[in-house]
This record gives C-alpha cells, structure tokens and sequence, in this order.
C-alpha cells in the first residue's frame, strides 16, 4: 500500500460520509423513524447501526477509541443505545431518534474521526495483522473473514470492510427505505 491508496481511501470515505450528511439533511425524523411493517427495520436502525459500529471499529486497528457513551444515547434520544450487531431483528423493530440534530452532530463527530484515522495511517501499516486465521465464531461469518488472507484481517481488509463497505451497504438499505416514506435515493 502506499500513499495514493491511504488517499483514494480517505477520499471514498468522504464521498460515502457525503451521501450520509445529505439524506439526513433530506430526511425528518418522522421519516427516519417509519416502521413499514413488522420485520422492515426503520431508517433510525440503519443510520445508529452504521455509526455506532464504525465508531466502534477504529480502535481495532489502531485509531481513536469509540466516542459513543451513555451520555451521548441519552442526547441523540435513542430507543436502544446499542448498534444492534447481536440483537434480533424484532428487538430492533424499536429503534428511534429522539434528537435527530444531536444524532447528526455525534455522526459528523464519528465520520470526521475516521477520515483522520485513515488519513494518518503509514502505508506500511495497512499490511500488518488485526485477527489472525482462524477466526473467532463472531467474526467467521463476516464479510472480512471472507476478504482475509491467510495469515488474517489485515488493517487494510478491516478498515475497507468494517468501514467502507458496512457504510455502502447501509446506504443501499436507507437508499431503499427512502422509497418506502416518499423520498428519492441519494444517487443514479
């Protein structure tokens, strides 16, 4: 990896983060917080998902550890002050925003965070070792367990699954759920 990579990274992430901050800035809370019918999670699911799970991330590797707090839960008003990851998704049928503008500000916080992160990451460092082969059960199923290599996740593998691809397939779930409460998707 080299420094052209370490920038083409940063530069993706800030295109996704992009495409959040503006179907946020398109959407109300009411928006957010439809539920369709039981077993379609609301928009509010995917957005807290996604950030709570990429805060969470960066230290794996190396960066800040996650921001996320009780104190921050109670602000942003969340139903469940948890990404989810191992709940049900009839338990998180339930996610809300209370405070969308709060739940904003702690995104913007998150993915600021993580364009640093990336940004200030040596290129030799992208090559080194997070989890070694074989994985915890946790992890097997996982789209990095499936990018790993043989000798594990490495930092670049982790960031570009863990990060970038987790943040692009959320998209594609708010992009979806737009449709379902009269909003058009974030790109063509």
């Amino acid at each position: 990896m080299d420094i052209e990579y370490r920038d083409q990274f940063v530069r993706r992430l800030q295109t996704v983060h992009g495409l959040y901050y503006e179907a946020c800035d398109t959407m109300t809370l009411e928006q957010v917080n439809y539920v369709e019918k039981p077993g379609v999670l609301p928009i509010a699911f995917s957005l807290v998902h996604i950030v709570l799970m990429v805060d969470s991330a960066l230290w794996i590797a190396g960066g800040p550890m996650p921001q996320f707090n009780d104190e921050w839960a109670k602000k942003m008003g969340l139903a469940i002050a948890d990404h989810g990851k191992e709940n049900s998704v009839d338990e998180m049928m339930h996610q809300k925003i209370g405070n969308f503008e709060e739940f904003k500000k702690f995104m913007r916080l998150v993915f600021t965070a993580t364009e640093n992160f990336i940004g200030s990451i040596e290129p030799s460092d992208f090559s080194r070792v997070l989890l070694t082969y074989p994985y915890p059960e946790k992890v097997a199923k996982t789209f990095s367990a499936r990018m790993g290599r043989e000798d594990g996740i490495t930092v670049s593998i982790g960031m570009e699954c863990w990060v970038y691809q987790h943040l692009l397939r959320h998209m594609g779930e708010i992009e979806h759920a737009r449709g379902l409460v009269g909003l058009e998707g974030m790109t063509s």
